[in-house]
């Protein structure tokens, strides 16, 4: 079959209701070498990196793997990654060198930006370096759509992308606003905006609007590219209704009561949110925005720093919990397990996008991070580090690395950077600066 030419830039464009819609393509073999490896051009397929970070640390005595190196054995509370474990780094025995002035936001300061926080001794602090994410966005960034999108599960939840002190990237908290944001052709919703009402004009398929051009592009398709667009089509659809039901059964707060604590003071909760299946939309949505090359730079915030959601099962608000919950803390240790659950499904969502001739996971690098590392004592110590993806090849994956003596934790950013095709002789600032990497996961 002749080889039609076609730019991986183009997008089914069409009309929806009197407006303008365009869909991204997924990365078609007819954009790549015969090798798969790169696009025909001679570009290499693009790198990713992202983040993902939760709030109010981990408890470490249950956190560290057994074993190092490619046979370690997930610890109790990493064993929702059990499956994901080869696609998985644990880097453990690190620590952050920032001081800790500010609970929490000293920490994630330093994990994020390898310098200490610019602070009056309360939470309104700033970060005084950008974040890891905005680094590297300022290098890949430029090419795409969006220089990076950060969206929030937590209801309420802040971001801590900085791209300066003072300058934060505010994120999506709505499903249905980086959905509209991401595929609706020059649509931007401001991120406090709540999601529209479903009886708008977006339960209308966006796919409606782009079926002709959509008909006359498999037209000049291989068979194999022809299965990938449907495959992408078909999870677009799958999207709408996924985003259609949370918007017709939204949680009703108001019936979701604050459990009574044997304490004088309730904590300050706003309900039980279905973060579970909202954090399944968002990345659903991204995955999809990553594989259209509309970003290469992401930040997925499942909760804040002292974030206070209160999650199924709970007595009380995690933040809480972690200073309250006597003995081994299991309520903490269930809250984990469900935020490493969604950690791994991010893994597997990426994992199962064919790209070239290898996936989309295989082209990110991902950061899983808190803000902390035991919540309560907001230890700096011990820090929790993981690393998914292999960043086309640039970073080792299914390998727990200790630390033998404390080393400082922004080594990890620098190798990530350096990953991502930066080169950097140094990363952060003061005690936290840095001028050699973690070379033990990388290739």
């Amino acid at each position: 079959m002749k080889r039609t030419k076609l730019s991986r830039r183009k997008m089914l464009r069409g009309m929806l209701g009197g407006t303008a819609v365009a869909i991204g393509l997924p990365a078609l073999e007819m954009f790549l070498n015969t090798n798969g490896t790169a696009y025909a051009q001679g570009d290499a397929l693009p790198k990713r990196f992202g983040i993902f970070f939760w709030g109010n640390g981990t408890l470490p005595d249950f956190w560290v793997p057994k074993g190092t190196g490619p046979t370690w054995e997930p610890s109790a509370t990493l064993a929702p990654l059990a499956d994901v474990k080869d696609k998985v780094s644990v880097i453990t025995g690190m620590k952050v060198y920032t001081g800790n002035t500010v609970p929490h936001f000293s920490g994630s300061a330093g994990i994020l930006s390898g310098a200490t926080p610019l602070s009056n001794g309360t939470e309104l602090a700033t970060f005084t370096q950008p974040s890891i994410d905005q680094v590297i966005a300022e290098a890949v960034g430029q090419d795409t759509r969006f220089r990076s999108l950060e969206f929030a599960v937590q209801p309420g939840g802040r971001s801590l992308s900085y791209t300066a002190p003072h300058s934060v990237n505010p994120p999506e908290n709505s499903p249905a606003a980086l959905f509209q944001r991401v595929f609706v052709d020059g649509f931007v919703m401001p991120g406090s905006t709540p999601m529209p009402d479903p009886r708008l004009p977006l339960r209308q398929s966006i796919l409606d609007g782009i079926t002709e051009e959509a008909a006359a592009l498999q037209q000049v398709l291989g068979q194999t590219d022809k299965e990938r667009l449907e495959k992408h089509l078909d999870g677009i659809r799958a999207l709408e209704k996924q985003i259609e039901k949370l918007q017709q059964n939204p949680p009703s707060l108001a019936a979701c009561m604050v459990p009574q604590k044997p304490l004088d003071e309730y904590p300050d909760v706003d309900g039980r949110p279905p973060m579970s299946e909202i954090s399944r939309v968002m990345v659903d949505i991204l995955v999809m925005a990553l594989a259209c090359d509309q970003t290469r730079v992401f930040s997925q915030w499942f909760s804040s720093p002292v974030g206070n959601p209160l999650y199924p099962g709970a007595t009380a608000g995690h933040h809480q919990l972690t200073h309250d919950e006597p003995g081994e803390q299991p309520q903490v240790q269930s809250i984990l397990l469900y935020i490493m659950s969604e950690f791994a499904y991010l893994v597997k969502a990426l994992g199962a996008v064919p790209e070239g001739d290898s996936t989309l996971l295989e082209h990110c690098a991902i950061l899983g991070t808190s803000d902390c590392s035991y919540g309560k004592s907001h230890l700096l110590e011990e820090y929790p580090i993981l690393i998914a993806g292999s960043c086309n090849g640039a970073l080792k994956t299914g390998l727990h690395y200790r630390s033998p003596s404390a080393e400082n934790a922004s080594k990890v950013l620098l190798s990530l950077a350096r990953g991502m095709g930066m080169t950097l002789d140094s990363f952060g600032q003061g005690d936290a600066r840095v001028t050699s990497s973690l070379t033990a996961i990388e290739v």
